[in-house]
């Protein structure tokens, strides 16, 4: 029975905690017991781009070291785009593993590994093939994230402050306080009092009410639609024509 590794990827953090590792584990699970392979470690790449070299990648430089310290030549992976979306990073990690004498087998291509001209091929052509579907993915998510931000007025980061009916009634008593001439230091100790959440569930403080009130942490409503919410970006100005200074 061959002893080998197993190693796995997903690109993005968010993948981490889906489907991705559990499929690539039972297809590499099901080869190795229908080809006398022993998977005796597990390798996973959590959030790792398939363009990446493989010394940048952490679970790959750590199978490696294990590879070259315990005696196992052998690594599967559930198909090539697992190890990389990058025709030139695949070819030469390839390369590399040819030269230690490390064999790498593919569980849903195993015969592209071979030297043949012919499959030589074939790898470099799905090698391609992978890094154009990457390619692509990278536009459509760049075209989504571009019209979001055009109705939406933002994309990435953390959400403003009020875009909620809970959060905009949190908005309402800060400013009722603050028009009373309250600091935001007074306001934060009042919410808290008054059983008013936080998005996290933990104390408010005088420094996040001044960021929602002057800062550009909040959302003010533009219509009398709730998709009327826009950012708003207050000027320092504006922030000190309210009621005193905390």
């Amino acid at each position: 029975m061959v002893k080998a590794f197993a190693y796995l990827r997903v690109s993005g953090k968010g993948q981490v905690k889906g489907d991705g590792f559990v499929r690539q584990r039972h297809a590499i699970r099901t080869y190795s017991e229908a080809n006398d392979i022993k998977i005796v470690q597990v390798f996973k790449e959590e959030g790792v781009s398939g363009t990446k070299e493989s010394i940048d990648r952490p679970a790959w430089s750590a199978m490696m070291a294990a590879v070259l310290g315990n005696g196992v030549r052998t690594i599967v992976i559930e198909k090539l785009d697992r190890l990389a979306r990058d025709l030139m990073v695949q070819e030469a990690t390839i390369a590399n593993l040819a030269k230690s004498a490390i064999t790498l087998v593919s569980v849903a291509e195993p015969d592209l590994m071979a030297s043949d001209p012919t499959r030589i091929l074939m790898r470099q052509f799905m090698g391609a093939v992978a890094q154009y579907d990457k390619s692509q993915i990278v536009l459509k998510l760049r075209g989504a994230r571009i019209r979001k931000r055009v109705a939406e007025g933002r994309c990435e980061g953390r959400k403003p402050f009020g875009r909620d009916e809970s959060e905009r009634l949190a908005i309402q008593r800060m400013e009722e306080l603050r028009a009373n001439g309250l600091s935001y230091d007074r306001i934060a100790k009042l919410l808290n009092a008054e059983g008013i959440p936080t998005r996290t569930g933990t104390q408010w403080h005088g420094v996040v009410v001044n960021r929602i009130l002057t800062g550009s942490t909040r959302f003010a409503r533009t219509g009398s639609d709730s998709r009327g919410w826009a950012e708003t970006h207050h000027s320092a100005k504006t922030a000190q024509g309210r009621a005193g200074s905390s």
